[in-house]
């Protein structure tokens, strides 16, 4: 098996990296399709959890990973590097296999990830189709998506690393139901999700989502808030926070800061990734936007919100020492 090239360049340090989607676009969908290869990998070994919680990627010191999946009684993760920029899978019986990662094709990252699964002792099989993309390419025949710029994987998982910490102040606030902060490799989004306890009428079918999906996802009150980089409809990198059930007045509800914004064609507010990165504040300027909206939710939702936030100064930590 043929081992490509090491290619690593590291930025400069910035916290809040620049994200033109013009610059990375065609790294942007091969990641996406990287992605999915591998959190199918995880799905089709994984028990089911509610909301399709067992589905997403988390973020690490140096990338993404699966966390440990269940194998016959072993165990194994699969982690992405964007440092060093390669792709490892380590098993719990003390082996691993390693992909340097530079441009190639999603089918032959493909063939990489099922022959070296195989070759540990861990064969797994997945349903090779994309999901929640428009006209999806089995991975195994898809010589379309074959770029990788080191560089900007690099400011994705940078500015993800960044995110996920002021995603995690405002989760700390919440005491009720509340969903991990996670990467769904369908969507290519981090997301966290507070929930009021009830059950929500069944959600209409979305675009390029199976119905099964969505109603598991959607079966209970949820607002919910994530970070896109850009695609489809939306030219650019977003923050967005949505509820469902959607409570009259939500989309004409005043939110934070000035540039955010309720799009009716998505049914969610949008604060652009560039005015966050460019505020004096980005940190609290990106949590006013999810405060805000999921007070918005809360509020004309009728939630019980006493019993479901922290109301001490614990709640509202210091961002730095």
């Amino acid at each position: 098996m043929t081992q490509l090239p090491r290619d690593i360049r590291v930025s400069t340090q910035n916290p809040w990296p620049s994200l033109p989607l013009s610059e990375w676009r065609e790294t942007r969908e091969t990641l996406h399709m990287w992605t999915q290869i591998v959190g199918k990998v995880r799905l089709a070994q994984s028990p089911l959890i509610n909301h399709w919680w067992e589905v997403p990627l988390y973020l690490t010191s140096r990338g993404m990973t699966t966390s440990p999946i269940p194998h016959h009684g072993a165990t194994f993760q699969i982690d992405f590097d964007f440092i060093s920029h390669n792709l490892q899978i380590q098993s719990s019986e003390g082996i691993e296999r390693i992909l340097y990662l530079s441009p190639m094709p999603v089918a032959e990252f493909y063939q990489w990830v099922m022959e070296a699964l195989g070759e540990l002792g861990l064969p797994v099989r997945i349903r090779t189709l994309p999901v929640e993309v428009e006209n999806p390419i089995p991975f195994d025949e898809d010589y379309t998506h074959h770029s990788y710029d080191p560089e900007y994987a690099w400011r994705f998982w940078r500015s993800l690393v960044s995110i996920q910490q002021v995603f995690e102040l405002f989760r700390s606030r919440f005491t009720g139901k509340c969903s991990p902060i996670h990467f769904f490799w369908g969507g290519f989004d981090l997301a966290l999700s507070r929930y009021s306890g009830r059950p929500a009428p069944e959600h209409q079918p979305t675009p390029f989502t199976p119905a099964s999906i969505v109603r598991e996802a959607y079966s209970h009150e949820v607002s919910s808030c994530g970070f896109w980089p850009g695609g489809g409809i939306i030219d650019g990198a977003m923050f967005y926070a949505y509820a469902y059930p959607e409570p009259g007045g939500f989309k004409e509800h005043p939110v934070a800061p000035a540039g955010a914004y309720y799009n009716r064609e998505l049914g969610e507010f949008l604060l652009p990734y560039e005015s966050v990165r460019r505020s004096d504040d980005p940190e609290g300027t990106l949590l006013g936007f999810l405060q805000s909206t999921y007070e918005a939710a809360a509020d004309l939702g009728g939630w019980d919100r006493k019993a479901l936030e922290r109301f001490d100064d614990a709640a509202f930590p210091a961002t730095s020492p």
